[in-house]
């Protein structure tokens, strides 16, 4: 039977996003590489948490996950028939294919032998051609909502923390990390811009087409997993193509009263201006220094008083090669200027040479801040 919450975390990350907790934080890592990377190594976890999983790892431990396993509620199907099938490459790698009435795409998908992930050896859209394919899968789109799938994660994950999915990244982004690469993206952009932009708004569509189910399923804060970059997406390029589509995103998951909040997890200072132009409720990740390339006094200046921060704590400050005095000190400091807008966590998680112990310390220590809050 799975371990119970220790405490409400689900109704402290509704309040504070909805501004009725006072100053009030919640302390939300993200520890899955630590975990899954064990997992795939050998299976086991340090003492005392041998034999836990991820769940009541989170319960011992005694903080918020999270809880993106909401995902599966808003599920996608195909308007028309659609085959798709793999085969086997080598123990590592498969050949993705799928099948259209307008044609057909195929991509390498590959793991590796240090962690479980997979990644994309090459992409969909390899030519003009294959662009077209992935227009027509994506105008052949749907959403619907699963409530089974919702009622399985409340029951799982109960007061653990507030449900919560991704929506598919934007444009550009969603181009550049599912369907071309850099590389190709950068040669579409050049050689076939008209192209790329209907690609662009035909996904975008299909988003839309998902926030509509959104907007009446009870799912109450949404992320755009973006993943955004600021070495890869250039200014010009965030105005011309993602903005827009956040605004966009926001007005109408807004009239619903969902909070929304974009994932930007790469070096940020080049976009940092648009923080607070782009109608989100919260940034997730951002990464100060000294690991990403912003000062927590520049994540400030640019969210002001108006974005929350989700997260915050430079991953590598969980590692040993930094003192817990350190982390502590940032912690102070990222409370001391964004509370009561933010949600502390980790950018983006702790790394697989994190001392998990270091969450507790962090833990204690927003407890001891949250007990002269009341």
């Amino acid at each position: 039977m799975a371990m119970q919450p220790k405490r409400d975390f689900l109704s402290l990350n509704r309040a504070i996003i909805r501004g009725e907790a006072g100053k009030k934080v919640l302390f939300q890592p993200r520890i899955d590489c630590w975990y899954t990377d064990r997992m795939f190594r050998d299976g086991t976890l340090p003492a005392p948490y041998d034999g836990l999983d991820r769940h009541d790892l989170y319960c011992t431990l005694d903080v918020s996950p999270r809880v993106y396993e909401f995902n599966g509620c808003v599920q996608a199907y195909d308007k028309e028939p659609v085959k798709r099938w793999s085969r086997e490459i080598s123990p590592m790698e498969r050949e993705i294919h799928i099948e259209t009435p307008v044609g057909e795409v195929t991509y390498l998908w590959a793991s590796n032998d240090s962690n479980g992930g997979w990644y994309f050896k090459t992409f969909p859209a390899k030519t003009e051609e294959d662009l077209k394919v992935m227009i027509w899968l994506e105008n052949n789109t749907l959403w619907r909502w699963n409530q089974a799938h919702y009622d399985r994660m409340v029951e799982t994950w109960g007061n653990l923390g507030l449900p919560s999915i991704f929506v598919p990244r934007v444009t550009i982004q969603k181009t550049i990390v599912e369907v071309m690469g850099v590389e190709g993206t950068v040669y579409g952009l050049a050689d076939f811009p008209e192209t790329m932009e209907e690609f662009f708004d035909a996904a975008e569509e299909s988003v839309m087409r998902m926030i509509e189910v959104i907007k009446d399923c009870p799912l109450e804060w949404i992320n755009f997993g973006d993943n955004v970059h600021g070495g890869v997406v250039s200014p010009r390029l965030f105005e011309k193509y993602i903005m827009p589509a956040y605004l966009r995103r926001n007005e109408e998951l807004h009239k619903a009263g969902k909070f929304t909040f974009a994932h930007w997890d790469g070096d940020c200072k080049p976009l940092l201006k648009y923080a607070n132009k782009c109608g989100l409720d919260g940034i997730e990740a951002i990464t100060p220094v000294p690991q990403g390339d912003v000062t927590i006094d520049e994540i400030k200046e640019a969210l002001g008083d108006e974005v929350f921060l989700v997260d915050g704590i430079p991953a590598i400050l969980f590692d040993e090669i930094y003192s817990e005095q350190q982390l502590l000190d940032t912690v102070k400091e990222l409370i001391d200027k964004f509370a009561p807008r933010l949600i502390l966590g980790i950018s983006d998680e702790m790394s697989s040479t994190g001392n998990i112990e270091r969450i507790k310390l962090v833990r204690d220590f927003v407890d001891a801040y949250n007990a002269t809050c009341d």
